[in-house]
């Protein structure tokens, strides 16, 4: 960090339950969520200038107003009259479009980076309702670690960190529409729902075997018919020894949980020689720290 550019961590995230309760008056859908940070990152390097700008290493991403990181900034701008600008730099490692909110968790860290670079002052609290109003994942983004969200999911209650877990990232060559997943949602097609309860006790317990045999997203109903290979990568994450196995948010990622980084990397390595899928290994992550929930990269 210098006096006129900061480079942060914009962590992903896996849903380790996801439940939707119902739809609400203001077309929003009522959810409970268990939400847990990774390690995997993007790079967001934010640096001074006159007006605001997003650049980034991927080529489909749209850069322009409509980016949720510019909009970040523009918003940000906007509430605290702020006469300067910023030019913002993605370095995408989390797959665009994934369920593992990239584009949340890159507004989050322009939101937490601005405040520092721009001497703002503002508290959590205050990062997390401006980014409520930019999107349901933003405020656990700028958060982090084990949470429960309900409301749209920008009502956040920490809980107990789950116990270190390796994580394979299983991302078939498929694009999801998470507006169309949750349009397309019937709660009566639902026969088992997420146990939220059981799974914040085995948290509190330390039980990572607990927490793996409670994974559950109703979203399964209406993403996993429409695209097999979803239900194709959790059976063979779990053929070759995973915990557990789960679609992320709307999907289409399917993650396993893994107690060992070998057995990860083997079954990841098995998933690349057999399918298309982009493949990574990540482990879990913890709370991003500070007052402010600043995480600041190496530079």
């Amino acid at each position: 960090m210098s006096g006129d550019r900061l480079v942060l961590a914009a962590r992903a995230k896996i849903n380790l339950a996801l439940d939707v309760l119902f739809k609400r008056a203001d077309g929003y859908h009522e959810v409970a969520m268990v939400m847990q940070t990774l390690a995997l990152a993007d790079r967001v390097t934010l640096a001074a200038d006159d007006e605001i700008s997003v650049v980034s290493t991927a080529a489909d991403l749209d850069c322009g107003p409509s980016n949720l990181a510019c909009r970040a900034a523009a918003v940000l701008r906007e509430r605290c009259g702020v006469g300067r600008g910023v030019r913002v730099t993605l370095e995408k490692n989390i797959p665009l479009a994934a369920g593992l909110a990239g584009g949340s968790a890159d507004a989050a860290a322009v939101l937490r980076g601005l405040n520092i670079l721009w001497g703002l002052g503002l508290s959590l609290g205050d990062l997390e309702e401006i980014g409520a109003a930019l999107g349901s994942d933003v405020p656990f983004c700028l958060r982090g670690g084990t949470v429960l969200a309900t409301g749209r999911g920008e009502k956040l209650r920490t809980l107990p960190a789950l116990p270190r877990a390796w994580v394979v990232l299983a991302k078939p060559p498929v694009s999801v529409s998470t507006a169309w997943v949750y349009g397309n949602y019937r709660g009566e097609r639902v026969t088992a729902r997420p146990d939220v309860a059981g799974m914040s006790a085995c948290l509190a317990a330390g039980d990572l075997s607990g927490v793996a045999g409670r994974l559950a997203n109703v979203l399964e109903t209406v993403t996993v018919p429409a695209h097999p290979e979803i239900a194709a990568l959790k059976a063979a994450m779990m053929d070759r020894g995973a915990m557990a196995s789960l679609m992320s948010g709307s999907g289409p990622t399917v993650f396993g949980l893994v107690d060992n980084l070998r057995q990860a990397e083997q079954i990841a390595a098995a998933l690349r020689s057999s399918t298309d899928s982009w493949v990574t290994v990540t482990e879990t992550a913890g709370e991003l720290g500070g007052e402010d929930g600043t995480t600041v990269a190496a530079d």
